[in-house]
């Protein structure tokens, strides 16, 4: 069994995960709109911890949190960087994974692997990072913008492989505390990685010991579709993120693959299509845009509504938009062809009542997903092993 791979059969509906995306007012530009809170309430920690606290009594498995040092292109501007959303509510939480979305375009990755495992840390063990691209953020950083597909996921994959490799720059029992002899750290059991790229490279070892799952789950999109050299609009495609190959072109070892491959598709048939071709060791998961009747309009009604004030951008992922039954069949439908689903719903505030009330516990009750399990792991809730360290392995 290759390190990380999932430990049961992955078709199986009992492992099936539910996930959400939890950015901003929703997917709909005119989300804030229709929120509870007032534009500026948007961006407080008051407004963040009510939102993922319901995501968790709701039983989901994992809420990402969208990123991007650009500005949004509608709505209210500003939010503070994922990582920080994240670490805020990892003490307060209990079940839910937590997986920031951090672009390896220009992050460093000696900070994001820091940060993450730090994160790993204040929620015991339940991190994940969405690890995206942003082209477009090149001027903000003074950098020449990378135009080809080739080159942008390189630097992804270099990013990811080197936050593998220092995430194991130290063995597990690394940290001594022998407060007798004095002794706290064993400096035999610190690595250098020595990464070399094309774009970085990076000596280590880290400086935060390694987290406790081993490796924090990686989250990756199955391609990347990004702005020309003029930003407007799609150039090319980079291409897929092979989950079962090393990023680094230097082995074939699983370390730099991603844990959890996103696949979307404009209808179901596409996107289970998607997950086929995206399948091997990492799961597979669906990005699905939810719109949901609620108790006092439906679905049309309220897209209409939002339509009226801003169009949504066609980002190619699959949509919903209907009663809470029809999303229970749908759902019920993607289990038998992916691992799970991270939902975007059109209005945070009116959609996750919904999904919380109706579409999860249908779920539950016919076993079509599970709750996670208090005190576990985002790997062991994802049916993930903990994988060994590669350091360790060469001293046997």
């Amino acid at each position: 069994m290759v390190a990380g791979r999932r430990c049961d059969d992955r078709r199986g509906m009992s492992r099936f995960a539910v996930g959400i995306e939890l950015d901003g007012a929703g997917y709909h530009p005119a989300a804030w709109r229709r929120s509870r809170d007032e534009p500026a309430g948007l961006l407080s920690a008051r407004t963040l911890q009510a939102r993922v606290s319901a995501a968790e009594n709701a039983g989901f498995t994992l809420a990402t949190f969208d990123d991007s040092i650009l500005p949004p292109d509608a709505g209210p501007a500003g939010r503070i960087d994922a990582p920080t959303r994240a670490s805020f509510v990892a003490a307060t939480t209990s079940t839910l994974g937590l997986v920031p979305a951090v672009a390896t375009t220009y992050a460093e990755p000696f900070h994001t692997a820091s940060a993450l495992a730090t994160l790993d840390y204040s929620s015991r063990g339940r991190a994940g990072w969405l690890a995206t691209v942003d082209p477009g953020a090149a001027a903000a950083w003074g950098r020449v913008p990378r135009t080809t597909g080739v080159e942008v996921r390189r630097e992804q994959r270099d990013s990811i492989e080197v936050a593998r490799r220092l995430w194991d720059s130290w063995e597990d029992d690394a940290v001594i505390r022998d407060w007798g002899s004095g002794r706290f750290l064993d400096r035999d059991r610190l690595h250098y990685i020595d990464f070399e790229g094309e774009t970085f490279s990076v000596k280590g070892p880290a400086i935060v010991p390694r987290p406790p799952q081993g490796q924090v789950v990686v989250f990756a999109h199955s391609a990347t579709v990004f702005a020309d050299e003029s930003g407007h609009g799609p150039a090319s495609s980079g291409s897929d993120l092979n989950p079962g190959q090393s990023i680094s072109g230097s082995g074939t070892d699983s370390f730099g693959s991603a844990d959890v491959v996103l696949v979307t598709g404009v209808d179901p048939d596409t996107a289970i299509s998607a997950a086929e071709r995206a399948a091997g060791d990492a799961l597979v998961f669906v990005d699905l845009e939810v719109a949901l009747d609620t108790p006092d309009h439906s679905a049309a009604e309220r897209l209409a509504e939002l339509d009226s004030h801003a169009a949504v951008e066609p980002r190619g992922r699959l949509h919903f938009s209907g009663s809470p039954d029809d999303l229970v069949r749908l759902l019920t439908r993607l289990s038998r062809h992916v691992d799970g689903v991270r939902l975007h719903p059109a209005v945070i505030d009116e959609d996750l009542p919904v999904l919380a009330r109706v579409v999860l516990p249908v779920l539950f009750r016919t076993a079509i997903a599970h709750r996670p399990v208090p005190g576990a792991t985002l790997r062991a809730n994802l049916g993930l092993t903990r994988p060994a360290n590669r350091y360790a392995e060469e001293q046997l």
